[in-house]
């Protein structure tokens, strides 16, 4: 059975049960929206047979799904992710620091991940 965590205890739930899924831990979320907003959303629930919140998850998933095909957030993404390895690759480097001169040779004769799928990426241009 799913939980949904609230303050430090955990409660059942009852919502979609995916029999591929593995255990999930669920957030609540609280939102406030305005009362013709909210009328609307649990009419559609109602014709629907289903709750607001299966309602907004399932919007969630939608809008989720949609911004991963999306060109301008893929590439935002990636610049995310190139952050993130330039910092890991200095704290690493920096943590090596500590624990002698030859952890840090390793550390920084190794390419970085960076440069290591730029020239991956330009091989398969030339191949092509």
């Amino acid at each position: 059975m799913k939980e949904v965590e609230q303050g430090s205890r955990a409660m059942p739930y009852r919502g979609r049960h995916d029999p591929n899924k593995q255990e999930q831990h669920t957030k609540t979320l609280a939102i406030r929206v305005e009362e013709t907003l909210h009328a609307q959303l649990r009419f559609i629930a109602q014709l629907r047979e289903s709750s607001i919140s299966d309602e907004i998850r399932q919007a969630i998933e939608t809008r989720i799904a949609s911004a991963q095909d999306d060109p301008e957030i893929i590439a935002r993404a990636k610049e995310a992710r190139d952050e993130l390895e330039r910092e890991a690759a200095a704290r690493s480097a920096a943590i090596a620091g500590f624990l002698g001169k030859s952890a840090v040779a390793a550390i920084i004769d190794q390419p970085s991940v960076t440069a290591t799928k730029a020239q991956q990426n330009s091989r398969k241009t030339e191949n092509e």
